[in-house]
Formats: structure tokens, C-alpha cells, sequence
């Protein structure tokens, strides 16, 4: 890829996990407005959904699809593919429970178990899937996944 693009690339999607980042940080500081909590929500789980998307596109565009190989690919990331999905799915699941819990008494302290858990599972996942999703997107930066190479015809004798 080129060196131009492969930045823009980078600083989009760590753009994205940053403003995930923010709002699982600080949407708790701001419970007591419902209307801006769900907004907040629904940028957040459409920040995630972009840089899925984003991810995929960069699958799309190195020389291992192009050839053909979507098996290496989906091989080599499959954990990082597995782990956004959930954390996608954590995170829709805790903010509809949360506004549900919250959305007639805002300032309460939820006390439900169900939340607690979710939370925690979806905190947790976060750490992962952030670790994960930038290992990944420093990864596709290798010019050896958008050119032809010696390893790549090798993978490719392999699955004929």
C-alpha cells in the first residue's frame, strides 16, 4: 500500500477506536441527559461499525484478495474479525439495556446484576478488541500484503 495512504488509513481507524474510547470513558459522566446518552451511543456503535468496514476495505485491497486467498486472510485476522463482531454485539446489547434501565429515572444508580455483567463483559471485551483491531490495522501495513512475493505463491500452491 502506498505509504500516503496507509497513513490516512491508520489515523482514520485510530481516529475511530479513539472516539470509542472517549465515549465508553465518559458517557457515564453525562446520565442525567437521556437524549444526549443515546445519541452518544449511536455515534459510538457507528464508530465501530465504520472501522469494521474500514477493516474489511483494507482486506479487499491487498494482493492476498485480489488473488484469491480470502482463506489466509480471514485465517490470519480471524480473531481480530471474531472479537469486533462481538464487541459490536456487547456494546448494542449494553446501551439499549442501559437505556432501558435509565431512560425514566435517569439519575438513578442502576443496581440491575444484568447491567453490571454486561458491563463488565463489554469493558473487557473493549480492551481486547482494541488491541486486537490495532495490532491488525499495523499489520496490513506491510508492503508484503499488497505486492506479489514468494510467500504468497507458496500459500498459493498449498491450496491448489
Amino acid at each position: 500500500m502506498e505509504n500516503d495512504r496507509f497513513k490516512i488509513i491508520l489515523m482514520l481507524q485510530y481516529f475511530l477506536l479513539c472516539v470509542d474510547l472517549f465515549m465508553n470513558s465518559f458517557s457515564e459522566l453525562i446520565r442525567s441527559a437521556n437524549l444526549i446518552m443515546l445519541v452518544l451511543f449511536v455515534v459510538q456503535d457507528i464508530c465501530i461499525i465504520f472501522a469494521i468496514i474500514v477493516l474489511f476495505l483494507t482486506f479487499f485491497n491487498t494482493y492476498i484478495f485480489r488473488a484469491g486467498l480470502v482463506v489466509i486472510l480471514v485465517k490470519k485476522f480471524k480473531t481480530t474479525i471474531v472479537i469486533s463482531f462481538l464487541y459490536l454485539a456487547f456494546c448494542i446489547a449494553l446501551h439499549v439495556h442501559g437505556m432501558q434501565l435509565r431512560w425514566n429515572e435517569p439519575t438513578i444508580h442502576v443496581t440491575a446484576s444484568s447491567f453490571w455483567v454486561l458491563f463488565g463483559i463489554q469493558r473487557v471485551s473493549a480492551v481486547f478488541y482494541y488491541y486486537f483491531y490495532k495490532r491488525t490495522c499495523i499489520v496490513l501495513g506491510d508492503p508484503r500484503f499488497y505486492e506479489y512475493s514468494k510467500w504468497i505463491h507458496n500459500e498459493f500452491i498449498k491450496r491448489r
